[in-house]
């Protein structure tokens, strides 16, 4: 009899732990995102839409009741083919010593180097200096910063009919990014990242990068459905599974925090409450083209599979993938009627030692649903560990962090018992 007792407390513990957050799964979730497989889940190479093929079957896996695939399009600029530079003579690396602005065209050819003086600025003298013959078909170069408090001046050194410089230089401290988001278009001149310390006193640079522009591209966001006890109104969780791609034929934005780490939660989420029958209706958003300006997201809030006045709470989960204590947030006006609870949640669990609500902003997929009157909150952990690695080369498996996933799980699902 007793052992009878025991078996059947073990088996319930069990239970509690299947249906509860599941690390070692949203680690297979996160290693295999970031793998050489799904090239770091971007456009030219077809990684976002592996990737996508990836989760329908991981939601099918975990139990769900229905798996819908949302295509859409969009433009973007991709880099897939040939990208080399060259300063003074010294061959750069890329995606360590330099990268692409987004909407750069490709660019081939010897360069001299204007350095501007942002010491005692002029735009007039500059404009004057690009003009003389030694300057001729150069490119600017200048700390990132400076051309955006004289972006005025450096807007012109853009354009073709502007000024006679062949592109420009901008100097961003190491580890170099690289971004998308505003790859839906080309413009005239050739922009390049580079580091500080690549192009210190170069006097002139080579360069060799192949541009490619993809129009009406087919991407697709992915929905799981847990059924609820209820179909009046639904909990939502979002993440976007798209990264950044690759820099060249050789390198690749593996995106592990960014934002592997959100899917991964979203996933092992849709496999807890398919576990057991939620009171609501559960939807898991898997957003493509979050990366390529929050097209995803954007095109779902315009045709959503559920009315947006039926959610109760949206919870958009991005770059989790850290050890921060204290848990970032931004909240919708509509989602402060939560936000109460959310954070006498975490006080009485303990679960971060704090939470740090920024302003809402559009910089990632609660925006399209906040500015649509969705209760809505984006968790996203910064300044942890791999937080300097955002939009690198390194956000890789071997630099994730996994300190935050159980909190944040444990977070949302208790509020949503609450609620």
């Amino acid at each position: 009899m007793i052992m009878k007792k025991l078996l059947i407390l073990l088996l319930a513990i069990a239970a509690i732990q299947v249906h509860a957050q599941d690390l070692p799964h949203y680690k297979r979730i996160v290693k295999e995102l970031s793998s050489a497989k799904y090239q770091g889940r971007g456009y030219a190479r077809g990684g976002a839409n592996k990737a996508g093929e990836y989760l329908e079957k991981e939601y099918r896996k975990a139990g769900v009741d229905a798996v819908i695939r949302q295509p859409f399009t969009i433009d973007i600029n991709t880099f897939p083919g040939r990208m080399e530079m060259w300063a003074d003579g010294k061959k750069l690396k890329a995606g360590v010593d330099f990268s692409m602005r987004e909407y750069s065209p490709g660019v081939k050819g010897e360069f001299p180097v204007y350095h501007v003086d942002t010491l005692d600025f002029d735009a007039d003298r500059m404009f004057a200096d690009l003009a003389r013959p030694e300057n001729e078909n150069c490119l600017v170069c200048c700390e990132f910063w400076f051309t955006y408090r004289h972006r005025e001046a450096f807007a012109r050194l853009q354009s073709r009919d502007g000024a006679p410089n062949a592109g420009l230089l901008y100097t961003w401290t190491s580890p170099i990014k690289f971004y998308k988001a505003y790859g839906h278009r080309v413009v005239d001149k050739p922009i390049i990242w580079v580091t500080p310390e690549s192009v210190e006193g170069v006097r002139s640079v080579r360069v060799n990068v192949e541009n490619e522009f993809l129009e009406g591209y087919g991407l697709f966001n992915v929905i799981a459905k847990v059924e609820g006890e209820r179909h009046d109104s639904c909990y939502v969780f979002t993440a976007h599974y798209d990264h950044l791609g690759n820099l060249g034929r050789r390198v690749r934005y593996a995106g592990a925090n960014d934002n592997a780490s959100g899917t991964a939660a979203i996933v092992t989420l849709a496999a807890y409450y398919a576990g057991h029958r939620p009171p609501y209706d559960m939807y898991f958003l898997s957003f493509s083209g979050e990366d390529a300006n929050l097209r995803g997201s954007e095109f779902y809030a315009d045709h959503p599979v559920v009315p947006l006045d039926r959610i109760r709470y949206l919870f958009n989960i991005d770059m989790i993938g850290d050890n921060n204590p204290v848990q970032y947030c931004e909240v919708s006006d509509e989602g402060m009627r939560g936000y109460a609870l959310f954070e006498r949640i975490n006080v009485d669990k303990g679960y971060f030692k704090a939470l740090d609500r920024g302003e809402l902003a559009a910089n990632s997929d609660h925006y399209p649903f906040a500015v649509r009157h969705v209760p809505c909150i984006f968790l996203e952990n910064q300044e942890g560990d791999a937080f300097p690695y955002y939009h690198t080369i390194y956000d890789d498996w071997k630099h994730a962090v996994f300190d935050s996933y159980e909190p944040v799980f444990r977070l949302v699902t208790d509020f949503i018992g609450q609620y």
